[in-house]
């Protein structure tokens, strides 16, 4: 059997520096998700503009 207990949360309270520092955390840890999504966002535009570029005509050799 499942115990479900639902909580909510009314109030947090947490002083203007540590709100300012968690912040600065938060922007840091950000960097490399940032990182590593516009590497797979380069890689899937490359891989379909590969693919666009090989049937309108590609690369044509002389």
């Amino acid at each position: 059997m499942e115990n479900r207990q639902e909580v909510v949360v009314t109030n947090i309270k947490m002083s203007f520096v540590s709100m300012v520092i968690f912040m600065i955390k938060w922007a840091l840890a950000s960097i490399p998700a940032l990182i590593i999504l516009s590497l797979l966002f380069g890689l899937v535009t490359l891989l379909f503009g590969g693919f666009i570029g090989g049937f309108v005509g590609g690369i044509r050799h002389i």
